[in-house]
């Protein structure tokens, strides 16, 4: 798994550097550095696509026929010219004028991407040289290679905790983890037709989507339609270049005139085919009168107070959501968890929500998703053209306890996660065929793992013999200087091997020294050089293995992981047949919501699942042996360290 924290960290420190080296505010500096990200990221794609480009490349004359920039426009990806690529401009000799290439290279972009003029940032030369080359080394991490999804927006949120927390908390900037918006786009399933995100931020609801479509082999660009307003200018800067990484087109709108609470910017209210946002959550001070002029309010202003405001907008956000959406149309959003219990006019919202059958699901979201902040949420998703048969009827899924840690303060849904809860969506929906390709797809995974797993595990094995059998002969030529017989048996047994083997021979070659024990100095060097001998061979075998076993740990864990989540799919919905399951799902019928007042909140109907304690002694044991590996290699270290400078002391 790729360690993100570790990768934000090494930016955080790249900016610094950018902070120290120059007179920039944070908000100054914060986009040159993620315009070198940009570059950093543009070039990782591109490079990808080339290689795909280059399969079936046609040959003329012996050679291989180059690429051109509209080999990559049907790819919808970003061409780059080669003085924009990041392998030219790290590689340049330090007497060319870094800060004006790396101007000249974004100048370069914009002229491959119309919707990225004026857009990029080009203050470059003001930078001093060397430091401008040391934040292009640091950006030139292959981590950024590994890396889909938004990156961009996570990495800008990063920064803005670091820098400028009051700006990230007043405006309500919250970038939304890459699960969320998977989980959204997967159960929204966009196919072709008009997209808005009426509070795009960084675009991560775009650059999605243009992948689940691409994936289903339609062209995104061809079959999709991009709007976006943002009202944070940085934000739809990042969105713009974001979507140009990916290859994809929008129509992105900043500033006041796509302050959503206040204008349609695009003019498209009963227009879109999908609707998916993350807004900013429980916004006060909305002027209520300049809101109503607006329009997009089919069920009316939500509560207002006596200054004439909407106290908080949840409930306008959702008003605007269902109001853009067509006769057919999907919405899928997050919300704040209090926004489903809220009273006053926002439970009158949901009753009409309700009883006009457009809601389709609610999934709770436990704490720790988001990357800044500690807070439970739901999607909501409505539809407007449900089947019939459920027509009268609402999914509420509760996964606030269904999640993976990442680490003490991050949880996320792992993909095969993403796709059991989508598995429950469509189970409601009576799409089993789906249900029954994932069963399939779990199969093949799970056998193409263990194919492969049980023939690493049979060279393991061979590893550890072949090391094992030249040990034993050395170890039989010193066993006088030791004066102790051993027997190596196993891997797992050789720390023990080596503490009695490393503290024997400690104490004999300070007796040697100090005594002599009738052996010339020539004969304890020899046992010396035998010692180093053992030594070493155990470093190549540690350094042979270690890495080769871990791998082989993780590789279980990973196949156990999977086995174990189509597992938790399976017990529940055997061969594919919805069914409530108390503390994950309900399907309520309309008369029961109205039972509780209108409650949107998915704990209220799934209620509360019975805790099974369970032993895994397979798994913990494969914990322990693999901190013994690392135990190992620390005490390696170590020990080596004493050897040595016992050996100083013999004048070796």
């Amino acid at each position: 798994m790729i360690n993100i924290r570790k990768l934000e960290t090494e930016l955080w420190e790249s900016a610094d550097l950018l902070r120290q080296g120059s007179k920039l505010t944070s908000n100054e500096y914060c986009m040159p550095v993620l315009g070198l990200i940009f570059l950093r990221y543009a070039y990782s794609r591109f490079k990808m696509v080339e290689t795909e480009i280059l399969k079936d490349r046609p040959v003329r004359g012996g050679r291989v026929l180059p690429v051109e920039p509209k080999d990559f426009k049907t790819k919808n990806a970003l061409y780059l010219p080669e003085e924009a690529r990041y392998n030219y401009l790290v590689t340049l000799s330090d007497d060319v004028n870094i800060g004006k290439a790396v101007n000249d290279a974004m100048e370069l972009i914009e002229q491959q991407s119309p919707q990225l003029v004026g857009i990029l940032p080009k203050t470059y030369t003001s930078f001093r040289d060397e430091l401008l080359r040391e934040l292009l080394r640091i950006f030139n991490n292959k981590t950024l290679d590994e890396v889909d999804g938004d990156i961009i927006g996570r990495i800008y949120e990063y920064f803005l905790s670091k820098f400028a927390p009051a700006v990230a908390s007043d405006d309500g900037v919250f970038f939304t983890p890459k699960s969320l918006v998977q989980m959204i786009v997967n159960v929204i399933e966009p196919k072709r037709g008009i997209l808005l995100d009426p509070a795009c931020g960084s675009g991560g609801m775009f650059v999605q989507t243009g992948d689940f479509v691409n994936a289903n082999g339609i062209s995104a660009n061809t079959a999709m339609t991009f709007y976006g307003q943002e009202k944070v200018e940085y934000n739809s800067k990042l969105c713009l270049m974001n979507m140009a990484v990916h290859g994809l087109n929008g129509n992105i709108k900043s500033g006041d005139e796509a302050n959503t609470f206040y204008s349609d910017a695009h003019n498209l209210e009963g227009k879109c085919d999908y609707v998916m946002a993350n807004p900013p959550f429980n916004v006060d001070k909305v002027k209520s009168e300049s809101a109503y002029n607006a329009g997009r309010l089919p069920f009316g202003l939500p509560s207002v107070n006596d200054k004439k405001e909407v106290s908080n907008a949840n409930y306008l956000w959702i008003s605007y959501f269902y109001a853009y959406l067509n006769e057919t149309g999907r919405a899928g959003f997050v919300m704040p968890a209090s926004a489903t219990d809220s009273g006053g006019k926002d439970r009158e919202i949901r009753k009409q929500l309700l009883e006009n059958g457009s809601v389709d699901v609610m999934l709770s979201v436990g704490n720790n998703f988001f990357y800044t902040k500690s807070l439970p949420c739901t999607l909501w998703f409505l539809d407007k053209a449900k089947n019939d048969d459920i027509i009268d009827k609402m999914l509420f899924i509760d996964a606030k306890n269904y999640y993976t840690v990442v680490d003490r303060t991050l949880n996320e849904w792992s993909p095969w996660q993403l796709k059991n809860l989508n598995a429950i969506v469509w189970l409601h929906r009576g799409e089993t065929e789906k249900y029954l390709n994932l069963l399939k797809e779990y199969k093949q995974e799970i056998l193409g793992r263990l194919t492969v797993l049980l023939v690493t595990m049979e060279n393991d094995l061979a590893l550890l013999e072949r090391f094992a059998d030249p040990l034993k002969e050395l170890y039989k030529e010193i066993q006088t200087v030791l004066k102790e017989a051993f027997t190596l048996q196993n891997l797992y047994t050789l720390n023990d091997f080596l503490k009695k083997y490393i503290s024997a021979m400690n104490e004999q070659s300070k007796a040697l020294y100090s005594y002599g024990d009738g052996l010339e100095k020539d004969e304890v060097k020899t046992y010396v050089q035998k010692i180093s001998q053992v030594l070493t061979t155990w470093t190549q075998f540690k350094r042979g293995t270690s890495a080769t076993f871990e791998s082989t740990i993780q590789e279980i864990k990973t196949c156990r992981k999977i086995i174990k989540d189509a597992k938790w799919l399976t017990e529940k919905f055997g061969d594919g047949t919805y069914q409530d399951v108390l503390g994950l799902c309900k399907s309520a019928s309309h008369s029961e919501i109205e039972e509780k007042n209108y409650s949107f909140t998915p704990g209220v109907y799934v209620g509360v699942a019975p805790v099974v304690e369970t032993e895994d002694n397979f798994a913990e044991r494969m914990v322990e042996l693999h901190n013994e590996l690392l135990t190992l290699q620390t005490e390696e270290n170590e020990l080596m360290d004493k050897i040595l400078a016992n050996f100083a002391g013999l004048g070796l």
